[in-house]
């Protein structure tokens, strides 16, 4: 059985939805640009929700017990079944400091990201598996922790030339014809140019069914 994964969906998305998915994340609450706590905060959630809070507005001077005062009354509110911190900018104190906080303060679970988890009692949100790398060595460096994944319907393009091999993202991919990987759980087209080979991979909705089920096996706890 594929474990349900949370749907991260804006304020807008939520609105224009009926009915709801059954499990669904607020995307999200970001740091305030005006005070020393958070913005975007939901008015009203379905209870079961995820609460996500991300940085993509920099931390800079925010209150810890401030911004876990204002995720408690959340969580309470809406009876919530946990809170991501999707922290992506890399190598901040203040960060890691709200985190080790939040991740004690808060009564529910708390997922980190993998750049701020690594010495915290939390689980660990790893970011969307790579096309070319099979999950069970993805999650080997977090053996032993409780692990999020993020799931992404983007692509992978690999560009094999007599200089190197090169590998970068495609965002939303359109391919709709091409082999099959169960081992990858993707779909995969080579193209011969003159001077190079092209591997192009993306993921279906049965592919992303495929890796969920194995995230199942592998004990993964949750996906967003």
């Amino acid at each position: 059985m594929a474990i349900p994964p949370f749907l991260a969906m804006t304020a807008a998305e939520i609105r224009g939805s009926f009915p709801l998915p059954p499990k669904i994340g607020w995307m999200a609450c970001h740091f305030s640009p005006y005070s020393v706590g958070l913005s975007n905060l939901p008015r009203n959630l379905p209870p079961g929700a995820l609460l996500i809070l991300n940085d993509i507005t920099p931390i800079h001077g925010h209150h810890p017990e401030v911004v876990a005062d204002q995720l408690m009354d959340c969580v309470v509110a809406f009876d919530c079944a946990g809170v991501l911190l999707d922290f992506q900018r890399e190598g901040s104190e203040e960060t890691a400091a709200l985190a080790a906080h939040l991740v004690q303060a808060l009564p529910c679970p708390v997922a980190v990201s993998e750049s701020y988890a690594g010495l915290l009692n939390c689980p660990v949100f790893l970011p969307p598996l790579p096309h070319h790398i099979p999950l069970e060595d993805w999650l080997a460096p977090w053996k032993g922790r409780e692990v999020w994944l993020e799931i992404a319907m983007d692509g992978e393009e690999i560009l094999l030339c007599e200089s190197g091999t090169t590998i970068r993202p495609l965002l939303h991919p359109t391919w709709e014809d091409g082999f099959s990987d169960a081992a990858l759980h993707c779909h995969y087209r080579i193209d011969q140019e003159e001077e190079a080979v092209r591997f192009t991979l993306w993921r279906t909705r049965e592919d992303v069914d495929a890796l969920l089920a194995e995230a199942e096996a592998q004990q993964v706890a949750a996906a967003v």
